[in-house]
């Protein structure tokens, strides 16, 4: 069979992309906005190229077979590739582009409130989805579900979250460093005393479930020193945690990222920060990294490289005021 590339209508290799997206002949060409009879012959026609059934249908919608699996990567570059060749024709900016976000919370709202406003203009009729960052983001990253993720990672080495341990399809930008701090409202007891470690753990605690994990750095580093905090409440989110230990007569302590002060002064302004009473030393294992993530395969998309420079622009604004 004569499988010259100038004899396959490359049209036929966004068909079958989005088939390996879709998993669907009728949402494939809802997508493309053909019949569906399009879609089906263009299959046949793909399926003959390839000498290969391709995507084959099941209870569960059409299951690729291995070779389909391998031309999925393949395919995913060469659209990358194909993109950064258009955009360098200063063309106009594409409408209607998606962009999958998985940011943690309440880092978006408070660092890059005009991000949605900012891809909105320059990327018209664009729809943007935001979500928290939590414990499947990494997957939905490295799968093609989320364009790019922004979250904290550890520097203790025992952690499990540090950016050593990043799944090697992932790719990294450190924007910032930052230093957790202890949240307590204004008259709550422990200010009466002296600020120490163990006026810190005397006091009974808000834990944030990270990723699945009750424990973190923190506690890692107390457990090295045979010294353990008394979890009261355990609670999925900063603003939680922060609300909570806002209330009136509360003596209850948590700990956030310090970039939560300014959150905190808005939305919950009785409440007062420590640093965590702990030796340098120590405080400089508790580090938290915050880190831009994505795909390898999109490193040299436009989209996302417009959109890390513009994130870029907007933090170090923020954090220069």
């Amino acid at each position: 069979m004569n499988r010259a590339l100038h004899r396959l209508d490359l049209n036929l290799l966004v068909t079958l992309q989005i088939l390996l997206s879709e998993r669907s002949v009728t949402r494939a060409a809802k997508r493309l906005s053909v019949t569906p009879s399009a879609v089906s012959k263009s299959l046949t026609k793909l399926r003959h190229w390839f000498d290969d059934p391709l995507l084959v249908r099941s209870p569960q919608g059409l299951l690729p077979t291995p070779l389909a699996l391998a031309l999925a990567e393949e395919l995913a570059e060469l659209f990358q590739l194909a993109s950064s060749i258009v955009a360098k024709r200063n063309v106009e900016v594409p409408k209607g582009v998606e962009f999958q976000l998985m940011l943690e919370s309440p880092f978006y709202l408070e660092l890059l409130p005009e991000l949605p406003g900012l891809i909105d203009a320059h990327f018209p009729d664009s729809v943007v989805r935001i979500r928290n960052w939590d414990y499947d983001s990494l997957d939905a990253i490295i799968s093609g579900k989320a364009d790019l993720g922004l979250s904290g990672r550890e520097s203790h080495p025992g952690s499990r979250e540090t950016l050593a341990l990043l799944p090697a399809a992932v790719d990294y930008e450190v924007l910032f460093s930052d230093e957790p701090l202890v949240y307590l409202r204004k008259d709550h007891p422990a200010l009466q005393q002296v600020w120490s470690l163990e006026t810190f753990l005397e006091y009974r605690q808000i834990n944030i479930e990270w990723e699945k994990c009750e424990g973190w750095a923190l506690d890692s580093l107390l457990a090295e020193k045979g010294l353990k905090r008394d979890i009261a409440l355990s609670v999925s989110l900063f603003e939680q945690s922060l609300w909570l230990a806002s209330q009136p007569g509360s003596q209850l302590l948590t700990t956030a990222p310090g970039y939560c002060r300014t959150y905190a002064a808005r939305t919950c302004p009785e409440l007062v920060t420590r640093p965590l009473p702990m030796v340098a030393e120590d405080r400089k294992k508790l580090t938290i990294l915050f880190t831009l993530m994505w795909h390898k395969r999109n490193s040299h998309n436009p989209k996302l490289r417009w959109l890390k420079e513009t994130i870029r622009r907007q933090l170090e604004q923020r954090l220069s005021l």
